[in-house]
């Protein structure tokens, strides 16, 4: 067994070491097509062949690399140690309509939690190449280059970023929370894959984002890249951010956004 936690950083090499191969694999996979394997929440909530498949090959790698240690992972559940201190949270395609679809805004998103607390994370961008990386504490980072988040401070000229749940109650009533919304921003993108939103926020590419519904695997690595990019990540009401609701905003746009979520109960509803 393993008594001492590693450095953030050695999970984040890690974390990298293991992701960028199973990014590659699911490009090629996708180049190969796609079809879809099974269905989960709802019929149009769908899992490919590629999902198990990079799911599979990134378990396999970390048994390899940290054998003690446990693996969540969208597809196949919590598996490994139970008194395991670290643990892997893994999301083999974020994004997984974009990518049967063929629309390239899909990521590999895998995170290492510590004693219960995130401590690094990798996004990759399967279909780009791009990748972002944060540890605690350590900052978060593109290319070599630090990420501060927007500089936007008018919520009415903010690009908010979103996304949608499976189930039909659900999306009636985020569709009514985004038409409350909408009028008080500059516009609104659902791109697909929260993973990825969290990254653009992070780096300024978007200036916030909220979304009711996300699960760890979603959230992990991306809600790291944003909190160490200086945006405050949280729910509503001084709630943890988790499936009731994601903010994720630099500090100036924080309050108006979650204000304005509040007043339209975002996290209400089925």
């Amino acid at each position: 067994m393993q008594h001492s936690v590693p450095d953030p950083r050695e999970l984040l090499e890690i974390a990298v070491r293991v992701a960028r191969p199973a990014a590659q694999t699911a490009a090629r996979m996708r180049a190969e097509g796609v079809a879809v394997a099974a269905t989960k929440s709802t019929a149009t909530d769908v899992v490919t062949a590629a999902d198990r498949a990079v799911e599979r090959q990134v378990v396999e790698a970390l048994r390899v690399l940290r054998p003690d240690d446990a693996v969540l992972g969208e597809e196949y559940g919590d598996g490994g140690v139970d008194t395991a201190r670290v643990r892997w949270i893994l999301d083999p395609i974020d994004g997984t309509v974009n990518y049967l679809y063929g629309i390239d805004y899909y990521a590999v998103s895998l995170a290492a939690e510590v004693d219960g607390e995130v401590v690094a994370g990798v996004v990759r961008d399967a279909a780009r190449g791009d990748e972002w990386t944060a540890t605690r504490g350590g900052g978060a980072f593109r290319a070599g280059r630090r990420l501060t988040g927007s500089t936007e401070t008018d919520l009415g000229r903010a690009l908010v970023a979103t996304g949608f749940g499976y189930d039909r109650d659900r999306r009636a009533h985020q569709g009514r929370v985004l038409a409350g919304m909408i009028s008080h921003v500059r516009d609104i993108r659902r791109t697909g894959s929260a993973a990825l939103d969290l990254c653009r926020v992070a780096e300024g590419v978007m200036d916030a984002y909220y979304e009711k519904g996300l699960a760890a695997w979603d959230l992990a690595a991306g809600g790291l890249v944003a909190q160490e990019a200086g945006l405050l990540v949280s729910g509503l009401n001084g709630a943890p951010a988790g499936p009731d609701l994601v903010i994720a905003a630099p500090p100036a746009l924080y309050r108006p956004l979650h204000d304005r979520l509040a007043d339209l109960d975002a996290a209400g509803g089925p």
